[in-house]
């Protein structure tokens, strides 16, 4: 049991840190803290609005909260150190902390939750949950949810990636209770995924060389092909001219068909001389 009662003595003493700063730094825009142990003692990083007024004039607030470290929650050689929020309105602590004094102040629960979500989601945040119980409107205690963006509810995400914030205003019926929860801008969410479009590729463009204008040359004649002579026909020259066969004979200037009968080959069939 002496390791189990360490861990919960462990966790009692860093909730009643908690409500001491909250308390003590509430003018100075207290936005939380971190605790962490090394061999040389405990660091403490305490995140606010208004750094100077926890240091104090001369170092005189910080050291009177590092004796307090000492004698009250017995902490080992507390080491305290101050942080500014640069964006107050990320900071779930904070948040808390001004919407429940704009309840006590007497602004209406719901204008006061829509307005508080509206500034967190306009500061960037991909999701915030606000939570506000007590007696709002009647005489038993309800809660009223503020929702928008997306918020981790479960597991062991919903511990590392959600910020949390917790704060209650005094009213004459009771006491309510403020929880905020914000997830921060750049987080990346577990199981979720985008599509990504693959760019169109584009035709390389064609460029045309400049042209240049050649002098038109006289269409090539046909080859000139010599055909067996065949006896009592004078020819000269043969030619292929569009898929024709042609001759030319001896002292005439045109081309003819070789298939075409001479006068010489039709009297020779005719048996004339």
């Amino acid at each position: 049991m002496g390791v189990e009662r360490k861990f919960i003595q462990n966790g009692l003493t860093k909730a009643q840190m908690t409500e001491y700063f909250a308390r003590q730094l509430d003018r100075a825009g207290y936005g939380g803290m971190n605790i962490t142990r090394t061999p040389m003692g405990t660091q403490i990083t305490i995140f606010a609005e208004k750094p100077g007024m926890i240091i104090g004039k001369g170092g005189r607030t910080i050291r009177k909260l590092t004796q307090d470290m000492e004698t009250l929650f017995r902490v080992d050689n507390p080491q305290i150190d101050v942080q500014e929020v640069k964006v107050p309105e990320l900071n779930a602590q904070m948040m808390a902390s001004r919407l429940a004094s704009a309840i006590e102040r007497g602004l209406y629960f719901r204008k006061a939750g829509t307005n508080m979500l509206r500034r967190i989601m306009d500061a960037g945040a991909l999701g915030c949950e606000i939570d506000i119980a007590g007696k709002l409107t009647g005489p038993r205690k309800r809660t009223q949810k503020f929702v928008e963006g997306n918020i981790l509810h479960s597991g062991k995400p919903a511990e590392e990636l959600v910020d949390e914030g917790f704060a209650i205003a005094v009213k004459k019926l009771g006491i309510i209770g403020c929880r905020v929860r914000i997830v921060q801008p750049n987080t990346r969410l577990p199981g979720r995924f985008a599509i990504q479009k693959i760019p169109e590729v584009k035709p390389e463009e064609k460029v045309e060389e400049p042209r240049v204008q050649v002098p038109a040359e006289a269409p090539a004649e046909a080859p000139k092909v010599e055909a067996p002579e065949k006896p009592g026909v004078a020819r000269e020259a043969t030619r292929v001219h569009e898929g024709i066969e042609e001759h030319k004979h001896e002292g005439y200037d045109y081309w003819h068909p070789v298939v075409r009968i001479h006068k010489e080959e039709k009297k020779e069939k005719m048996g004339v001389d």
